[in-house]
């Protein structure tokens, strides 16, 4: 991760004793970054893994890179220059057909910044732009910034996971609103990504 774990879990464990009995149960922090060569490459799966099971998107992310990529995710250009017909024949929907041009489209004209830019960039920032493109919105940014980039303070109120974790972890009654859960995140600050991923812990 590019921050301290430890250093993580030990502000959680002060500011929270919800969240204290939490990483008591769960243990170690054990999250890792997925690595991936480009950010047009991750956002390419994360497209394609949209509202399917993981084992179909994972066959259609393997035709994908076979036909356009030699074995890896296409660069950009080989997505436009491919027809319908062909992306079409690996499995993906007339909407991540869409999506995917239109990923390309704003990778190649800087609208989706390359991974040094992104890396200096804040949050809100990365979220807005990659906000931009057909068939991304805040979630998808959001499990970028935790999952590629490593971003400490991001907390996906609108993630079911989080929500359910936090209505298991906090004794709720009820499915708590995104609003609860954020204002509760406050105390988190500013390791809101290493809470996030306790609370779908506890869903375990």
């Amino acid at each position: 991760m590019r921050f301290d774990a430890d250093a993580a879990v030990a502000h959680l464990r002060e500011r929270d004793p919800k969240m204290r009995e939490l990483i008591e149960r769960v243990g170690v922090f054990r999250m890792r970054l997925h690595r991936v060569a480009t950010p047009f490459a991750a956002l390419t799966e994360s497209i394609i893994y949209q509202q399917i099971t993981g084992r179909a998107a994972e066959t259609i992310a393997g035709r994908l890179r076979e036909r356009l990529g030699d074995g890896r995710f296409p660069v950009p250009e080989r997505v436009l220059e491919a027809p319908d017909t062909l992306l079409r024949e690996v499995g993906l929907s007339r909407g991540k057909v869409a999506a995917l041009r239109d990923l390309a489209a704003k990778s190649l004209d800087g609208t989706v910044p390359g991974m040094t830019r992104l890396r200096a960039m804040e949050d809100e920032e990365i979220v807005e732009r990659l906000m931009v493109v057909r068939g991304i919105g805040r979630w998808t940014a959001e499990m970028f910034l935790m999952f590629r980039l490593g971003r400490p303070d991001v907390l996906p109120i609108d993630d079911y996971g989080v929500r359910k974790g936090f209505k298991l972890a906090f004794a709720r009654r009820e499915m708590p609103k995104p609003e609860s859960v954020a204002r509760r995140g406050e105390r988190w600050r500013p390791y809101r990504t290493v809470a996030s991923w306790y609370l779908w812990r506890a869903l375990e």
